[in-house]
């Protein structure tokens, strides 16, 4: 009987420490504060449009033929470097030629016929002045010779144009270049009907390239001539290349409901590694301002929070504070308060903001309110929480082969 006491009395002891141990031991850990602070400094911030772009000779010519033929000879290939007057093809003149006597014939005969006419109407015309034939044989001699002289113009017009068809089957590049395009054989017929084939397209210099970028609507309010650009290639990931805008067209492109608008980009290419066509992935720098005061745009979010700066000792002057129209607060630790500042801001951007006045360089600014982490203590739960799934395992096998 007394030995039964002992058990129930173990017993309740154990039970009151199970309730009582995780009130003293459970949930006590703490977490501690910290100011986080931003300095006042110079730096260069700038605000950026990307966009991309197809990289493109500046000036390019497409060289083609007004008549129609086979070409009978070529001069030059790909990357050929030409010259302006240069010969580049030739079409056969077989046809041109012939055409040419033939015309040439019809004009001498014409021209025969035209002085008879001239004559023989000078004749009629004092004749008749004097009264010596009639109005009909002076309408009649009128009348052939100004068939004969309509006549005689219209074939010295064909004339010029037959010529000019033979000039045109010798072909030569309008300007100094590279032929970067040929797109034809020798022996290929063309056929120039409502459109002139291109034969070739050669590019003037291929050291200044140009990048035609599509920029986005939103975005092409704050693009403007002048602004600095770099831009990268896909075939030299490594390399970043500069130019400037040049020219914004104002002709809105709409493709899939998507409006751009097509901005040209000078780019220097001493190196040649810019290749027509390539595309480029471009950089514009809408608003860029080296040196100036800066702080993190972070900064001008803080709101203090009065408890927990009480944790830091630290009390808060002036809460509530509203900033004039046109300016910002931002807030400092002097001491063991913190403290208002006004201030006046300009260009900003995602992470940094410029400061006009109301800070100096080296000005320390409160940027945000911390945690740090939690205090070391014990477990939660207290000294008879359950462990975690399966952490008895062992134990309770230990308890089953005891009880056996």
């Amino acid at each position: 009987m007394k030995k039964k006491k002992l058990i129930i009395s173990g017993i309740i002891v154990v039970v009151l420490l199970a309730i009582s141990v995780p009130f003293l031991t459970g949930n006590s850990a703490a977490k501690s504060m910290k100011l986080d602070l931003g300095q006042a400094s110079r730096s260069t911030i700038a605000n950026s449009v990307t966009a991309t772009g197809t990289v493109e000779p500046v000036v390019k010519v497409e060289v083609g033929t007004q008549v129609s033929g086979i070409i009978d000879r070529i001069y030059v290939d790909y990357n050929s470097v030409v010259t302006k007057g240069q010969l580049i093809a030739e079409m056969d003149k077989i046809n041109l030629q012939a055409e040419l006597v033939s015309k040439e014939a019809e004009l001498a005969s014409s021209k025969t016929e035209y002085e008879y006419q001239e004559k023989n109407y000078a004749r009629s015309k004092a004749l008749y002045e004097k009264q010596l034939i009639s109005d009909t044989e002076y309408e009649t001699a009128t009348y052939n010779y100004e068939k004969a002289k309509s006549s005689y113009d219209r074939l010295r017009s064909d004339m010029v144009r037959v010529r000019r068809n033979l000039e045109y089957a010798t072909i030569t590049s309008p300007i100094d270049g590279v032929v970067i395009n040929r797109a034809v054989e020798e022996g290929q017929t063309v056929a120039a009907g409502f459109s002139t084939p291109t034969l070739f397209t050669i590019a003037n210099d291929l050291t200044q390239m140009r990048v035609i970028a599509d920029v986005d609507e939103a975005d092409i309010g704050q693009v403007a001539d002048g602004q600095r650009v770099t831009f990268s290639v896909d075939a030299y990931p490594d390399d970043v290349f500069e130019g400037n805008v040049t020219q914004i067209r104002l002709e809105a492109t709409v493709t899939s409901n998507v409006v751009t608008y097509e901005v040209v980009i000078s780019a220097y290419n001493p190196e040649l590694k810019l290749k027509p066509g390539l595309t480029a992935n471009v950089v514009i720098y809408t608003d860029e301002r080296p040196n100036v005061l800066t702080i993190p745009s972070k900064a001008l979010r803080f709101i203090p929070d009065e408890k927990a700066l009480e944790s830091l000792n630290l009390t808060v002057e002036n809460v509530g504070k509203e900033a004039p129209v046109g300016k910002k607060i931002v807030w400092q630790r002097v001491g063991q308060t913190v403290q208002p500042k006004v201030i006046t801001t300009g260009t900003s951007t995602l992470n940094m903001v410029e400061v006009l006045d109301g800070l100096k360089d080296g000005e320390e600014v409160i940027v945000d309110l911390a945690s740090v982490g939690p205090v070391a203590g014990p477990p939660s739960g207290g000294l008879f929480s359950p462990g975690p799934p399966g952490g008895n395992r062992n134990n309770n096998r230990g308890g089953e082969e005891s009880a056996n």
